[in-house]
């Protein structure tokens, strides 16, 4: 009878989280038909699997790559997954979150061997979680409460390390050149929070919102040539399959009136003959996805809407930027 009760629980559960998500997935699909999908896709070198630092204009964290063909073995995924393999795994982990995991399994465990000892069953020394369905889902919903509050530590501590190498946002500007920071479009690019170690100059700025409007502009053409001239050949073959998608489906999303409101630089960076830049944007545009065959408006409005993306921008010695990768922020 508990059995069943149980399980009559879980359906439940299931059921009242599929109701919620589903519609919400439709809805995020439907409202992010630009250029990218509203996912993350692309490369930043060896920081692909590294989340740039944090922004006035993207307070928050740049989600990771959905797609890449950047392969963990890059030195600093390398370096970072051979870190969390030293660290013996996820109840290991350092610092009070670690010791708390560690604790709670170790807590587990040896009530279940009392009460094996004692006679009574492995489970029997849990008293009230002598179920073992009863059993998996409190420990899966400690686990899910502690590494909910393992994330929020993570986020609280992550912009002392991100402004190691310069001031954070907020913070007072020093030097005569301190509020000669380039503003271009509406709001314009600051130059960020950090003191990068490749310099961005004016010019590279309006490169970088020059390439916002152009790849948006091309993306609602359908213009694949155009853009092979703007972005990396990894990027062209995503935008080119999320095309080829569209197509199936009958449809053709168009975007118009793309303005910068407001951008400032993440970091950028050199890897041997190849500059990288990751700016923070925000922009307003107009996005609305039609039935190729009739025109008939399927979904978004003309209605500006805005939307915030890290864009990571790379060139080679000598050429000219193009865009390498679009991350969403949270």
């Amino acid at each position: 009878m508990h059995f069943t009760q149980t399980a009559r629980g879980i359906v439940r559960a299931f059921a009242i989280v599929l109701s919620v998500a589903v519609p919400l997935a439709i809805t995020i699909s439907a409202a992010d038909a630009r250029v990218g999908g509203g996912g993350s896709s692309g490369s930043r070198g060896s920081k692909t699997y590294s989340a740039p630092p944090s922004t006035t204009t993207a307070p928050g964290t740049a989600q990771p790559m959905n797609r890449t063909f950047t392969q963990p073995g890059t030195p600093a995924a390398g370096n970072a997954a051979a870190g969390a393999a030293n660290k013996g795994g996820f109840f290991n982990r350092p610092g009070m979150m670690g010791g708390m995991l560690g604790g709670l399994a170790m807590g587990f465990l040896g009530a279940g061997l009392f009460g094996l000892l004692s006679g009574g069953g492995l489970f029997s020394g849990l008293g009230g979680l002598s179920s073992i369905i009863g059993l998996l889902l409190q420990v899966g919903l400690i686990i899910l409460v502690v590494r909910l509050a393992m994330s929020w530590w993570q986020r609280r501590h992550t912009p002392a390390s991100a402004y190691a190498n310069g001031p954070a946002p907020g913070a007072p500007a020093e030097g005569p050149g301190a509020q000669n920071s380039f503003r271009s479009g509406l709001g314009g690019f600051g130059l960020g929070s950090s003191q990068p170690a490749l310099e961005i100059q004016p010019a590279d700025y309006e490169a970088f919102e020059r390439l916002l409007g152009e790849v948006q502009a091309a993306w609602s053409n359908e213009d694949v040539a155009k853009l092979h001239t703007l972005a990396t050949p990894e990027m062209v073959s995503y935008f080119s399959k999320d095309l080829e998608a569209n197509k199936a489906s009958n449809d053709v999303n168009k975007v118009s009136d793309v303005k910068l409101l407001q951008g400032d630089l993440a970091e950028a960076w050199r890897e041997g003959e190849t500059d990288y830049a990751s700016v923070a944007m925000r922009f307003s545009l107009v996005d609305k996805t039609l039935e190729r065959t009739t025109g008939r408006l399927v979904a978004g409005s003309e209605t500006p809407t805005e939307a915030t993306e890290v864009w990571t921008f790379a060139r080679r010695r000598g050429a000219d930027w193009e865009l390498s990768a679009i991350q969403q922020t949270s």
